[in-house]
């Protein structure tokens, strides 16, 4: 082969070296959109998101849209005055404020902020897939040793207005730290003997010295409160939120006063669940 021959080969074999090195380039670069595009999609789900992406921070029920505002705000004042605006569904004493503060709006206590994203629901109770509709009708049953509102009434669908509207902005099925009752993690041996001794300097002073409410706080046994059905009729339940919440706004006692309290005041008579109202 003459050198001009050999020229040519050099600067072929270099062009396709070249050439070679280029192509794969520009497959890597296409590559990289598709990898971020995986990440934003993954990151936009509510499983994906980090803590500090899921806020509470409730709207107020005033400030919902004109054309849902009288529902929202029906739906608040039945939460903050069942008595009242609900009462043909209550067979005691209680509003849902007595376990939902500022209905479901605080953050300490039992929120419902949230809620509307995180229903449906599995529940053990039931043993099957729950949703807001029932297991709100299961409130007014139990808790309210009431009737089960119909699920197309006025005050059901204000309900729900409610719900959706301070639960606004957080994703379906993200995961809201601030929902459901944290567990006591305890081996104290609840003593409804020690329970009755410290209701006195405990409870009585909100709760009246017989349990059966006050111009201030609920009755916790008795005619007047929840059922035997209830959510807070178990121990569990019930000393969680003692020990957490109680006395409101100043939560002072220790897990076994919380434990030894609960288990006395849920020794008392109250009424008894009936499924079929």
């Amino acid at each position: 082969m003459n050198s001009r021959g050999i020229l040519f080969a050099l600067v072929l074999v270099v062009a396709l070296v070249l050439a070679g090195t280029g192509l794969y380039a520009m497959l890597g670069s296409m590559e990289e959109p598709a990898v971020q595009k995986a990440v934003l999609v993954a990151g936009a789900t509510g499983e994906g998101l980090t803590p500090s992406q899921v806020v509470f921070n409730p709207p107020l029920p005033q400030d919902a849209p004109e054309d849902i505002r009288e529902g929202v705000m029906l739906g608040y004042r039945i939460l903050m005055d069942t008595q009242t605006y609900a009462k043909e569904y209550v067979g005691n004493q209680l509003n849902c404020r007595n376990c939902h503060f500022d209905a479901g709006r605080e953050r300490n206590t039992l929120s419902l902020v949230g809620v509307a994203a995180k229903y449906p629901i599995y529940r053990e109770r039931e043993k099957y897939v729950t949703d807001l509709v029932t297991r709100t009708q299961s409130c007014f049953l139990r808790s309210m040793n009431g009737k089960r509102l119909p699920p197309e009434g006025k005050h059901m669908q204000a309900i729900m207005a409610y719900y959706h509207w301070i639960s606004r902005g957080l994703p379906q099925y993200a995961r809201i730290p601030w929902l459901g009752l944290k567990k006591l993690d305890s081996s104290h041996q609840a003593d409804k003997a020690a329970g009755k001794r410290l209701y006195g300097p405990h409870c009585h002073g909100c709760h009246g010295p017989d349990g059966l409410g006050t111009v201030t706080a609920p009755p916790l046994w008795g005619p007047g409160s929840f059922n035997d059905g209830a959510g807070m009729s178990k121990l569990k339940n019930f000393a969680a939120f003692t020990y957490r919440f109680m006395p409101k706004s100043a939560p002072n006692l220790t897990v076994s006063q919380a434990l030894d309290i609960s288990a006395y005041i849920l020794s008392l008579p109250r009424p008894r669940f009936q499924a079929d109202k």
